[in-house]
């Protein structure tokens, strides 16, 4: 039995004064009214309203069941308008996920524009350096950086792709030289960034020269790149970093990039959520969002990379602003 449809039926049976009446409203036939009614009366096992073959009358279990009908109904009403709106208007709570150095350096700041078109769109952001379960239903979207995606039902909206560069601080490059070649970071400290993506002991360099495989070692190994960022700051060795991660400190002369020839760790940038059907509009609007803000804030650093990426032709040390570059073997002053 169909109670919801019974319910629809009783409801406008009694509104409309009469069986016969009902059934050519609904645009079907006398007897399916009827038996709609005596259904729900079976199940509730009580009469809800007297027959005549002149009027129907209303027993008071039907006049309560009558008004308890029309509040179930006009809330299964106002809820499927709701969901289906959902696919028409960008609005709620949109849940996402993203892994914590990229969601820090392009998610939050498109987050940012994003809510500028649709204000009426909320926004819970999750950093993790794990992949959520999207089938959960604990995020819509997420955003990851990875060499490639394993099989999986997900529907993945490749974003662009970006790399890591080398980078140390001046203090450390004046006391220790800067290296020339990447065979030259095994007399290093070598910085170790932990990502499920890459090997973190392996470092594969390509360059002029193609591609070059550095096995490094060093005393401190973090795994999100903001914390690494700060352990190159503080001279305490060579790191690699994603090119959004160390573009502020490239700019700010408080970082330097190392074998600027190199890059490594080449990633894609990934949009993921389970399913093209019955997308809402929030999904819908943000992906497409991602998909034209995304390209755009790659090329931005990959254009500031070039203006503060020349090298000093002596010994490869870029100079900080405003201080001439070091030659390595000067002495590091404390």
């Amino acid at each position: 039995m169909d109670t919801l449809q019974n319910m629809r039926v009783f409801v406008r049976v009694v509104e409309a004064g009469s069986f016969t009446a009902a059934a050519q409203s609904l645009n079907s036939t006398t007897g399916a009214m009827s038996r709609a009614v005596s259904e729900l009366e079976a199940h509730l096992r009580t009469r809800l309203m007297n027959r005549s073959t002149r009027r129907l009358a209303l027993t008071t279990a039907g006049e309560r069941y009558l008004k308890r009908c029309r509040q179930i109904l006009a809330d299964v009403d106002t809820a499927e308008e709701e969901a289906s709106c959902a696919h028409e208007r960008p609005t709620g709570a949109l849940r996402m996920h993203s892994f914590a150095s990229i969601g820090q350096h392009y998610v939050l700041p498109a987050i940012s524009r994003y809510r500028t078109l649709y204000p009426e769109v909320t926004v819970e952001l999750t950093l993790s350096q794990r992949m959520p379960d999207l089938y959960e239903g604990s995020s819509d979207v997420s955003v990851v950086t990875a060499s490639s995606l394993p099989n999986s039902d997900l529907v993945s909206l490749l974003l662009g792709s970006t790399f890591n560069i080398l980078c140390a601080s001046p203090a450390y490059l004046r006391a220790r030289g800067a290296p020339k070649e990447p065979r030259d970071l095994a007399h290093h400290e070598c910085l170790i960034l932990q990502t499920p993506a890459f090997p973190a002991n392996d470092w594969l360099l390509e360059g002029p020269h193609g591609s070059e495989l550095m096995e490094v070692s060093g005393s401190v190994q973090v795994n999100i790149a903001e914390s690494l960022v700060v352990a190159i700051r503080e001279g305490m060795g060579i790191g690699t970093l994603p090119l959004y991660a160390a573009i502020d400190g490239l700019r700010d002369g408080s970082m330097v990039r190392v074998l600027p020839e190199h890059t490594l760790q080449k990633t894609s940038i990934y949009a993921l959520y389970p399913s093209r059907k019955f997308i809402d509009a929030k999904t819908r609007t943000w992906v497409e969002f991602l998909r034209t803000h995304m390209p755009k804030v790659i090329a931005r650093d990959e254009a500031l990379l070039a203006e503060v990426g020349q090298t000093d032709p002596r010994d490869g040390l870029l100079p900080v602003r405003g201080e001439p570059a070091v030659a390595p073997d000067q002495p590091f002053e404390h």
